[in-house]
């Protein structure tokens, strides 16, 4: 039996290039397993934080150790070009001669250069399949402004918001105050100030006061040229998983508890900080409501393969909010959406299965 050859994606020049890394090292021992191994092989590739790619025993190693590659063993690799041609090291602009031998590709980049539509874009061109949703669905899924437009479109209850750019934040001193002014009276506090397109809570500030909500957004506008101001709400953080192309499915609904003030990117990443509840203790219509809610939304922005949705519950009122789509969520044993799918019946490697055999059916051209 021939083996496909998928071609592991992962690194990166984003804020979450070592959540890539660990991402990777989950899939490769997914694909690795015995009820994979007869059937792919991994050829992994490596994006350094610079933007330049590595194929050969340089991701294996990365892959190996879980951790990104320093300087000085970059170094190494460029220098060892001409005595090991297995390993390659290249310009920027350039791609190792491995990517000609890949069946199909499973990128696991998380964040801006990742889950943007860029990196699509680009395996578009190469016309290989790919894993996850195309240019389309990747960029809307990025883009927080753009995705809640697209929300708004659909009729999805959403928290009130107001988009800003960069050149209002950074403006004349006549011009910022009225902005906050603007904000302050359409969204009161406490409210939540955002970069529009970096992921894991990157840049993300809850504000309570005029003060906090002026440095919020001037530290915000330095990672983005796009920021959205939204409402605070009092509610339960909960999150589905989606796996399908045009015919999704969702998964049981999982809930995230924490104590610190909000779910930061210090509270995602470090061990203890938040729990994951699976499933989520809630009445059974509002259950089917948020998975109703998932594949609205995975369908909306035009999603495929995989993705994660995001919602807010008021218990007092029954209300739920859709918040965001995450079209390459993190993919970790423990993260919440390989978890959610091990809890509705699909375990980690069936499901790294199910998305080569999505990202082909996806892909053909029948």
């Amino acid at each position: 039996m021939t083996k496909l050859r998928v071609g592991l994606l992962f690194g990166g020049r984003s804020g979450e290039h070592e959540v890539s890394i660990n991402s990777a090292r989950a899939i490769a021992k997914a694909l690795s397993a015995e009820q994979n191994a007869n059937k792919y092989e991994i050829l992994p590739f490596y994006i350094q934080k610079d933007g330049r790619w590595l194929a050969g025993e340089a991701p294996e190693k990365v892959l190996e150790t879980g951790t990104p590659l320093l300087e000085s063993e970059q170094s190494t690799s460029v220098g060892n070009l001409t005595s090991n041609p297995q390993t390659q090291t290249l310009s920027k602009w350039q791609s190792p001669s491995q990517v000609a031998q890949v069946d199909v590709w499973f990128p696991i980049l998380h964040g801006p250069n990742g889950e943007d539509g860029t990196i699509q874009g680009l395996l578009t061109l190469m016309q290989v399949p790919f894993i996850g949703s195309g240019v389309l669905g990747s960029a809307l899924g990025m883009d927080k402004i753009a995705m809640k437009m697209a929300f708004e479109q659909a009729g999805l209850p959403q928290v009130k918001y107001k988009a800003i750019t960069r050149a209002q934040v950074w403006s004349n001193p006549c011009v910022f105050p009225k902005l906050c002014d603007d904000i302050e009276a359409a969204l009161g506090y406490p409210a939540f100030v955002k970069p529009a397109n970096l992921g894991s809570s990157v840049g993300i500030a809850k504000v309570r006061s005029r003060q906090e909500l002026e440095a919020a957004l001037d530290n915000a506008a330095s990672y983005d040229r796009r920021l959205v101001v939204e409402a605070g709400v009092v509610a339960r953080e909960v999150e589905c998983a989606v796996l399908g192309n045009d015919q999704p499915q969702a998964s049981v609904v999982g809930e995230i508890t924490y104590d610190s003030d909000f779910y930061d990117y210090e509270t995602k990443y470090t061990e203890g900080r938040a729990d994951l509840l699976i499933p989520a203790q809630l009445p059974d219509a509002i259950i089917r409501k948020i998975q109703d809610m998932a594949l609205q939304a995975f369908a909306v922005v035009d999603a495929a393969g995989l993705a994660r949705v995001d919602f807010f519950y008021v218990e007092a009122t029954q209300e739920v909010f859709i918040n965001e789509i995450n079209t390459l969520p993190g993919f970790t044993a423990t993260s919440m959406y390989p978890q959610l799918w091990a809890h509705s019946g699909v375990s980690f490697p069936e499901l790294v299965d199910r998305l080569i055999q999505l990202a082909l059916e996806r892909h053909s051209p029948n």
